[in-house]
């Protein structure tokens, strides 16, 4: 649906004995390097701004311990969590979207789209109305359902022993419009508190959240982005067909799975975190592909748009939107239809020039 990117070449730097060669894409360096440090930028933003308005030397006294009592409990224990937590959801959101929209080989594969998300977000909601559990055992059902959901989706798009692409995109769209039923079912019959907090928790929000959301979100993405990494060559080879991926070696069923599995939890664990926040997924791989033009999955580029996304989303959805503080999911979503009108432009563009 996009138009291809073309390819950058990548000289190889190679150590003084020769016996170690790596492949540097300077374009993909010298952007994922810019993409870091604008996030640096907006991070350090949403830690000054507020209420209570800080100066970038309040702020560095305060993260290196040398604050004063204001200052620092304001930086490290409510402004510091909600930034950790923006930066980290966007980051393995973006992660997701580009492991998705490689193996379906759609830009629309994203994890919002083939049912992960809403599945997530209807465990949450359960837990919320049904259970009337606390936020703990909140980010443990929508992870749990996150999880389930992705397992039903893969059961049901397989077809001759394979997951095709297409089948995993059109099953999931089925799957989300049944589990938006079940939300709405939930809603309704909730207490009008319970439902007031599931619909909060719906839009997508990083109000309030503290180390208690922040620390098992970076704790569990240590361990699951060095997993997607890893994984990343082999999601290159994939790309050229399952007959190519096979013929090179790959075990082409055994590695996809690996990579819908280290991806649905990257994703579960970013809704558990902050819920269901749309667009992040579905166009941080896009916009980092189109930056980078780098060839392979770009999983870094990815991980560095999305979380600089969020954070400005963020804060854009706290000062500049509207005079009241407005869920980031809300902002997000504005934002992805915008883009995904954009991208339906270009691709009938695309068709006429052909």
């Amino acid at each position: 649906m996009s138009a291809p990117v073309p390819a950058v070449r990548a000289p190889a730097v190679r150590s003084p004995g020769g016996r170690l060669s790596l492949r540097v894409h300077r374009r993909g360096a010298l952007v994922c390097a810019a993409l870091a440090a604008a996030a640096v930028a907006a991070a350090l933003a949403g830690l000054a701004l507020g209420d209570y308005p800080l100066s970038p030397g309040e702020v560095v006294a305060a993260l290196a311990g040398r604050g004063d009592g204001p200052a620092d409990v304001i930086v490290t224990e409510l402004r510091l969590p909600r930034v950790v937590c923006a930066l980290a959801v966007g980051a393995a959101l973006g992660v997701a979207g580009a492991i998705f929209q490689r193996l379906t080989r759609n830009p629309l594969g994203s994890p919002d789209v083939i049912g992960v998300t809403y599945g997530s977000a209807a465990g949450a909601v359960a837990m919320i109305v049904a259970v009337g559990a606390r936020q703990s055992a909140v980010s443990a059902g929508a992870l749990g359902a996150g999880l389930a959901t992705a397992a039903a989706v893969h059961l049901l798009a397989r077809r001759d022993g394979a997951v095709q692409g297409y089948r995993l995109v059109l099953v999931g769209i089925g799957v989300s419009a049944m589990l938006l039923a079940v939300i709405d079912s939930l809603l309704a019959r909730g207490r009008i508190e319970e439902a007031r907090e599931a619909a909060v928790w719906i839009a997508g929000s990083l109000d309030g959240r503290g180390w208690a959301q922040a620390t098992p979100l970076v704790a569990a993405l240590a361990v699951l982005l060095p997993a997607a990494l890893a994984l990343s060559p082999r999601l290159a080879v994939l790309e050229l067909g399952d007959d190519a991926a096979a013929a090179l070696g790959v075990a082409v069923e055994r590695t996809r799975l690996a990579l819908i599995v280290v991806a649905v939890a990257i994703a579960a664990a970013a809704t558990a975190a902050a819920g269901p926040i749309a667009f992040v997924a579905l166009a941080a791989p896009q916009i980092a592909r189109r930056l980078t033009r780098t060839p392979g999955p770009g999983l870094v580029g990815a991980a560095l748009t999305g979380a600089l996304l969020l954070q400005a989303g963020d804060l854009a959805a706290q000062r500049l939107l509207a005079p009241d503080q407005l869920p980031v999911g809300i902002a997000t979503g504005a934002l992805g239809g915008v883009y995904l009108a954009w991208l339906l432009a270009s691709e009938r563009r695309g068709r006429r020039r052909a």
